[in-house]
């Protein structure tokens, strides 16, 4: 039985119509550079956040980028974040020519708190916190941190729109600033590349609009050096048609990953896989359902592939190993748990669309894995 990693054709067969309706309105229009579609979608998504504002970007790569950009960020400056994710966090220190400080994360995947504390020098301004797996970060250490510091905190959503955690906002509404990705594979995603900053401050909103812009204030007049970084009104107006979607599609990951560890749970490798801990009262949104595989891990990756099953590994190299990186001071310190889960974890293949059936193969073919 063949089970896609993700299934975006299926997807797009529930929203065909609704799609291709929205995409003829707007070449309707022949309004493709910003204008009210960009408008409309960023609206919609502070309002899904809680937020006073969104500003859609070309990227969540660019949204980064933009948002160490407005909290002025930049050479001399060092930036804590997990070495534990992917390359875009750490690249978008680099290129506003500030340091990147790598810092080892915890069991639940996510930037210890307590390492980051003791990296802290006078040189530190920021911390990239980042929502992993679709799952958020406990926000109080941070505050605390921050508050004891005086870091500004990024959050890096891109793979947590419309998570939370019980008493805290969604994520995208606790930082400074933060950067969300509409790459296609996301729980949101787009026809393409996308991106979004949000913020509370109206001052950095405003100054994220223009710097997106090549730093217009207006027309060919420019405040500062910035960016062609525009979320386009095409990727605006298909991101929009899908929003109202994006509640039940997490449900159903939800849905899918608790079926996951019932499978687990009756299966002969219960004891021999680690899965995803749920935190109490929150919403996980599972943009992968990772699980942990002490034993022949990359033996059973290539098992799985032969299945025709889209597993993955998320991240197979940590960012303090990176070659690029290798000049790094904090490069060279030893980070235990990062090392460990990058030899461990597993993506398995989740979305709304998959079946009963699927995911019931995906587990047996690990028993049988096992089981030879």
């Amino acid at each position: 039985m063949k089970v896609p990693q993700l299934d975006l054709v299926a997807q797009y067969g529930t929203l065909r119509g609704a799609l291709r309706r929205a995409v003829d309105d707007l070449f309707e229009s022949q309004r493709f550079i910003l204008g009210p579609a960009v408008e409309d979608f960023e609206d919609a998504m502070a309002g899904l956040l809680g937020v006073p504002g969104a500003v859609g970007l070309s990227s969540g790569s660019e949204a980064l980028r933009v948002a160490l950009a407005v909290l002025d960020v930049g050479p001399g400056d060092e930036v804590l974040l997990p070495a534990f994710t992917f390359f875009a966090t750490a690249s978008a220190v680099v290129h506003r020519g500030a340091r990147p400080v790598f810092v080892d994360v915890g069991e639940d995947f996510l930037m210890d708190p307590a390492d980051a504390a003791v990296q802290v020098t006078s040189r530190t301004r920021a911390a990239i916190c980042v929502h992993l797996y679709g799952l958020q970060v406990p926000w109080a250490p941070w505050r605390e941190l921050a508050a004891a510091h005086g870091l500004r905190l990024i959050e890096d959503a891109a793979q947590c729109v419309g998570a939370r955690r019980a008493g805290e906002g969604h994520a995208g509404s606790l930082g400074d600033a933060a950067a969300f990705s509409f790459f296609p594979s996301k729980n949101l995603g787009g026809a393409g590349d996308g991106g979004l900053l949000t913020a509370r401050d109206p001052a950095l909103l405003a100054r994220a609009r223009r710097y997106r812009n090549h730093g217009e204030a207006c027309r060919y007049h420019h405040e500062e050096v910035g960016i062609n970084g525009r979320l386009d009104a095409l990727q605006a107006v298909v991101l929009h048609a899908k929003l109202p979607h994006l509640a039940a599609w997490n449900e159903a990951r939800r849905a899918r990953a608790g079926r996951y560890e019932a499978l687990f749970a009756a299966s002969r490798v219960a004891e021999r896989v680690g899965r995803p801990v749920l935190p109490a009262g929150g919403e996980h949104v599972f943009h992968q359902y990772t699980i942990r595989v002490p034993e022949r891990r990359d033996a059973l990756l290539d098992w799985l592939r032969e299945r025709e099953i889209g597993a993955a590994v998320y991240y197979p190299l940590p960012l303090h190993r990176q070659p690029c990186f290798a000049a790094e001071p904090s490069a060279a310190r030893p980070l235990p748990v990062t090392e460990r889960l990058a030899g461990e974890v597993l993506s398995l293949p989740i979305y709304p669309e998959i079946s009963e059936d699927q995911q019931a193969w995906v587990v047996a073919s690990i028993e049988a894995f096992y089981g030879r």
